[in-house]
């Protein structure tokens, strides 16, 4: 069991990490394209009907989680009949969802031009686009989505990358054409509502064809459908949650500085979010591993594991860290221009920012892969509510800087030490003082780390696409070299080295 643990973790990191890099590339150009034949507005317009669809998404209120935890058990016991039902259950839901969805998007309509500051693009109708995202957003609901379950419970996230990657294909390669020689948004939106339907339709016909025995049919026993029913209501607050804090930024600098700094805060949010979803992609491939883990192994191993995933974490995060501190700049300079650029001190509360939400982000994998939802039930929500008060309090004073400082400081005073405490006592059923103290010190080596790392880049000083080639190699052996001559000699690094060589081998 150990080793199928290991051998789909490592599989779905592979191709995972794969398509990550391919997902940040071809976006990359796609908004560069963008930036060029059409202009800033359209980041800015393109980043907006993003949250605000986000905030739509609510009406999923974590079906997807529950259905896919309710698996792990019966996957594991051979239950066929159990999981067709839960299938069944599923696509029930998703429908519902999928019209709510699309009833709620219908009468906010009306609302959406005061959710932005300023002009518009003069040749886009604001409620067309609108509809066009809306209309994908629901196309993701009603078109077999609840097969995806499958891939996910068995650890079979591969498929759906390889998939995605030949759907996504097509969607850059059309969409590009488009904004190159026609300069029409709409067609943009009709490639993406297309890609999508593709998507789903052909995700779902690779679940029945490795799956075959697994069918939407049958029924639950109700007591076992009000439990999952009780597992969706605690993980709504979750759903909200994140909603707020996702979606409410993007909207709040739009309403109170414009489209025009959205565009600009969301290239800086791009690269972040990038290099998020490369890590993430380690998280996603250990989540449904770590659930059975819990189901089968002992308290204390789980507690073990927790501590190598951790290292394992601070390490990836540190380093990705100290390149964001000495890069961003350079990159942005190129990219996007000294014009659409913001300061230093932007720079440096985004790296902020990246690493709370990465050492975040591990204890809510853990949380997830145990199912650990009722007892965490109102945290997300006073998290979000504290980041979405101090939103609008602080962008009044620091403007985007504010943006970012209160989402950091909602997670460290609010966010992290609710989570310390549900892991502890439901999970692990111990005190975490240790681990908490040794958390805290990953987060002061990689600041040390960081102000090195940057120290030494500005030794730099060719300009241009050179001196971004040579900083980010004095990031990669600076950084590293740090991290290794810390940890060299610490029980964690031991362990994580035969975990790597033995994902290698494979």
């Amino acid at each position: 069991m150990q080793e199928s643990r290991v051998s789909n973790a490592s599989r779905n990191l592979v191709f995972g990490m794969f398509l990550k890099g391919y997902q940040i590339l071809m976006p990359f150009l796609m908004r560069t394209a963008m930036m060029k034949f059409m202009g800033m507005e359209y980041l800015g317009l393109n980043s907006l009907f993003g949250s605000v669809l986000w905030v739509l998404n609510l009406a999923e209120l974590g079906v997807g989680s529950a259905m896919v935890y309710s698996m792990y058990q019966p996957i594991i016991d051979g239950d066929k009949k159990e999981i067709c039902a839960l299938l069944n259950l599923y696509k029930k839901y998703y429908r519902v969802i999928g019209a709510v969805i699309a009833i709620v998007g219908l009468i906010l309509t009306p609302f959406i031009p005061h959710l932005i500051k300023g002009d518009v693009p003069s040749d886009t109708n604001v409620y067309i686009v609108y509809l066009l995202n809306l209309l994908c957003t629901v196309m993701t609901y009603w078109l077999f989505a609840y097969k995806n379950s499958l891939l996910v419970a068995h650890q079979r996230n591969d498929v759906a990358s390889k998939v995605m990657l030949v759907t996504n294909t097509f969607q850059y390669g059309v969409q590009f054409l488009i904004v190159i020689l026609l300069q029409d948004y709409y067609w943009y939106l009709v490639t993406a509502i297309i890609t999508q339907v593709c998507t789903n339709i052909i995700t779902a016909k690779m679940a029945s064809k490795l799956y075959p025995d697994y069918q939407p049919e049958g029924q639950l026993p109700r007591s076992h459908v009000e439990n999952i029913n009780g597992k969706i209501k605690d993980l709504f607050t979750s759903k909200l949650g994140n909603v707020i804090v996702s979606s409410c930024d993007s909207i709040v600098i739009s309403a109170f500085l414009g489209l025009t700094i959205l565009g600009v805060y969301q290239n800086y949010y791009y690269i972040l979010t990038a290099v998020m979803g490369i890590v993430k992609v380690v998280f996603d491939s250990c989540t449904a591993g770590i659930g059975n883990s819990i189901l089968v192994d002992s308290e204390e191993k789980n507690y073990k594991d927790l501590k190598k995933l951790t290292f394992v974490t601070a390490w990836l995060t540190g380093f990705c860290s100290a390149c964001l501190l000495c890069l961003f700049q350079p990159f942005m300079e190129l990219w996007a221009g000294k014009e659409s650029m913001f300061s230093f001190s932007a720079v440096v509360c985004f790296v902020v920012y990246f690493f709370v939400d990465q050492m975040n982000q591990l204890l809510l994998t853990y949380k997830d892969a145990a199912g650990i939802w009722h007892e965490d039930r109102f945290r997300p929500l006073v998290t979000a509510f504290t980041n979405l008060i101090l939103n609008i309090i602080l962008i009044q004073f620091w403007g985007v800087y504010g943006v970012l400082w209160a989402t950091v400081i909602s997670k460290v005073a609010v966010g992290m030490p609710w989570l310390f405490y549900n892991l502890s006592t439901v999970l692990f059923k111990r005190n975490m003082k240790k681990y908490i103290i040794r958390m805290l010190g990953y987060g002061i080596i990689t600041a040390i780390v960081c102000a090195v790392t940057y120290f030494a880049c500005t030794i730099v000083t060719s300009g241009g696409i050179v001196e971004l080639i040579l900083k980010a190699l004095m990031c990669v052996v600076v950084s590293n070299l740090l991290f290794l001559l810390i940890f060299f000699k610490t029980k964690e690094f031991a362990e994580t080295k035969k975990i790597v060589l033995r994902i290698l081998k494979r």
